[in-house]
């Protein structure tokens, strides 16, 4: 399980209107088999654990669209074109009936954070981050990610710096609802 890999993740089930690389999908495999390790880990229910699975497996189904066809399906076009990925698959996944909102929250703002997540987005939130196909920090990141069971909300707080002093040092805005998510957790 080296390249975190799961074989209830493997067979990947995307909506027909998802625009996946090959490279996303085994990103997207990857994010899904380290939330079912988490999950199994954390004992969660089946219900808990298949929303899970939904928010990995679906973060990501418009990451490879174009920008064109993001701003058409998003209700928040003032977002920056490497964020729309989020909001228009939960926008898209509301309009084919998807009424989990704690699952839509987490796929909408899976890269800028939310104050109002629930355990689903946390995860979804640093899964995204520590898995093993990111090439930066691996060693950190693997060991963040093996301590999720342990200290969830003390993972997910360093995650959440983690990303912060990435996007401050590499000079990216922080968007308002990363500033309120840190506010909201330090």
């Amino acid at each position: 399980m080296k390249d975190g890999r799961d074989s209830a993740a493997v067979d990947l089930e995307l909506p027909t209107w998802a625009r996946v690389s090959p490279r996303r999908r085994e990103h997207i495999i990857r994010v899904t088999s380290l939330l079912l390790r988490w999950a199994d880990l954390l004992g969660l229910g089946a219900e808990e654990r298949n929303d899970w699975r939904d928010a990995g497996r679906l973060h990501d189904a418009l990451r490879d669209a174009p920008e064109s066809e993001l701003r058409a399906l998003v209700t928040e076009p003032e977002y920056d074109t490497a964020v729309l990925h989020g909001p228009a698959a939960a926008d898209a996944l509301l309009r084919d009936g998807e009424t989990r909102t704690h699952v839509l929250d987490a796929i909408r703002y899976h890269t800028v954070g939310h104050t109002a997540w629930d355990r689903t987005g946390r995860a979804l939130y640093m899964a995204d981050f520590l898995e093993p196909g990111r090439t930066f920090g691996q060693a950190d990141r693997a060991f963040l990610a093996a301590q999720v069971a342990h200290d969830f909300d003390g993972v997910f707080r360093q995650v959440v710096r983690s990303r912060c002093e990435w996007a401050l040092r590499e000079g990216h805005a922080l968007y308002a609802e990363t500033v309120s998510l840190w506010n909201a957790i330090r």
